[in-house]
């Protein structure tokens, strides 16, 4: 998968995994790692669905409908990159933050979906529920981020309390935080999700 890789100063920080939204690419989120830690490692990556010249992590049937088959295939495929990346970038495999976009925090969600030990935590922005009717793995321990838009026309309200239950029954620790705004990332809602961050004690 193309991508970015920069060695952080602090090895004992999580590195954090960059996920774009649609049409974006590997280097879209770089400054929101800047924000987030300066002192980690980052790997940024681009999907590899391409969508009428977009790039995205999976294919979609129609705006808000996944293609679940494929999503499954690309969960797996992003699972076993970050394994390879870590051997290659000698970075610790079970410490690693997902910041995820619209269609990136949807497969990073997805991760934690399908993956117990994918991602110690994740800072999705914007998701929505990416498969209904499975059983989560045991997310114990998890810390999970979840900024929302009150009037987002792509990921409703409901949605969002939705998925924020579904983590809290798998047991890990969410924080669903709204912005007045529809599905746009705005400065507000990285501020918070930095905030959160620091808030947190990620090393072991």
């Amino acid at each position: 998968m193309k991508h970015v890789f920069n060695k952080g100063k602090d090895p004992k920080k999580p590195t954090l995994l960059l996920l774009h939204g649609t049409g974006g690419n590997e280097l879209d989120l770089l400054p929101l790692a800047e924000r987030i830690d300066d002192q980690a490692s980052v790997l940024s990556v681009r999907g590899n669905i391409s969508e009428n010249g977009m790039p995205r992590f999976f294919k979609r049937l129609a705006e808000g409908v996944f293609d679940e088959e494929d999503l499954i295939y690309r969960t797996n495929e992003l699972n076993q990159f970050l394994n390879d990346a870590a051997k290659d970038y000698s970075f610790d495999r079970n410490n690693m933050i997902a910041v995820g976009y619209s269609n990136g925090a949807n497969i990073a969600a997805s991760l934690l979906f399908h993956e117990q030990d994918a991602l110690k935590g994740a800072i999705l922005h914007h998701p929505m529920v990416p498969r209904r009717g499975i059983i989560l793995p045991d997310l114990t321990g998890k810390a999970i981020f979840i900024a929302a838009g009150t009037n987002d026309p792509i990921c409703s309200s409901e949605e969002s309390t939705e998925l924020q239950s579904l983590f809290r029954n798998a047991n890990a620790n969410v924080k669903l935080h709204w912005e007045n705004s529809g599905h746009q990332l705005t400065h507000a809602e990285v501020a918070s999700a930095s905030e959160w961050y620091r808030s947190l004690n990620f090393k072991e």
